[in-house]
């Protein structure tokens, strides 16, 4: 028995609460608007997940969290296209292009990119498929969800309020102040933003250059800006519009379903999902 429902009305949250205490073991499909999610569970641990953006093949994971370079990422596809995910790792590491550490390690930043991304969905449709398991061929990572939630949750509050600072990140760029960097003590990830400075580089650019999602993105940018090492600017060549009011997405989701409807709805779903 499948279990169906929208995510208006249950929450990412309340969906792997829910996978994580009855220890579920199967596929949450997730649709939004313009995207889509796949998460495998075994005994309610989250073991894989992926986007309709990415199959989820070994090479493009590592390509996405940085253990591997766009040229090294293609040619592997193409020489191993078809192969199981076990087999590009075995010629990864006999190649000493990345280490069995650095494949567990980014298939776990893989899961938890998506996963945490999931958080901020608050419009579209969810399925679970009861022992739906990933292909054999894919390598899997167990994670702890009550790890995965508690992250996730706090990762909900913070977006929030770096949202509220940093709004629309196609309007805004970065210019670096004359505070010495090397007074600095900077992260891997501070740099990589550093270098896509340029004042037509929106900040929602340079994070796709980075292959960095908006939170990353955000998150640095804030840090940046506090310790006075960039300042905002409006990137080159951009027309000029009114900016619309902001809103968070508690708020959104708050004004959507009164406090009667949303309890409804979770005890009926809560209800069927013991049953299966």
């Amino acid at each position: 028995m499948a279990l169906k429902g929208r995510l208006q009305d249950f929450s990412t949250t309340q969906l792997l609460n829910l996978v994580n205490m009855a220890r579920k073991t199967g596929k949450l499909s997730l649709n939004g608007q313009t995207q889509s999610a796949m998460l495998h569970f075994k005994d309610g641990r989250l073991i894989h997940a992926t986007n309709d953006a990415d199959e989820g093949h070994l090479a493009a994971m590592l390509f996405k969290v940085g253990k591997l370079t766009r040229e090294q990422m293609e040619a592997i596809k193409v020489r191993y296209n078809g192969s199981s995910d076990r087999v590009m790792g075995k010629y990864l590491m006999e190649s000493r292009l990345v280490s069995r550490n650095d494949i567990v390690q980014g298939v776990k930043d893989y899961m938890l990119n998506i996963v945490y991304d999931l958080f901020s969905w608050n419009d579209g449709t969810f399925l679970f498929e009861q022992d739906v398991l990933p292909n054999k061929d894919r390598i899997t990572v167990p994670l702890n969800l009550d790890n995965v939630i508690l992250e996730g949750s706090r990762r909900i509050q913070e977006a929030d309020r770096l949202q509220d600072e940093l709004p629309d990140l196609a309007t805004i760029a970065l210019k670096i102040t004359d505070k010495p960097l090397r007074d600095v003590k900077l992260t891997q990830d501070d740099w990589r933003v550093i270098s896509h400075i340029h004042p037509r580089n929106s900040v929602k650019q340079i994070a796709q250059n980075n292959n960095m999602d908006e939170f990353q993105v955000r998150k640095i940018v804030y840090g940046m800006l506090q310790a006075g090492i960039v300042e905002l600017i409006r990137p080159e060549g951009l027309q000029s519009r009114q900016p619309k009011p902001i809103l968070s997405r508690r708020v959104k989701k708050s004004a959507a379903q009164s406090p009667a409807e949303k309890r409804s709805v979770v005890t009926k779903l809560i209800d069927r999902i013991k049953r299966i």
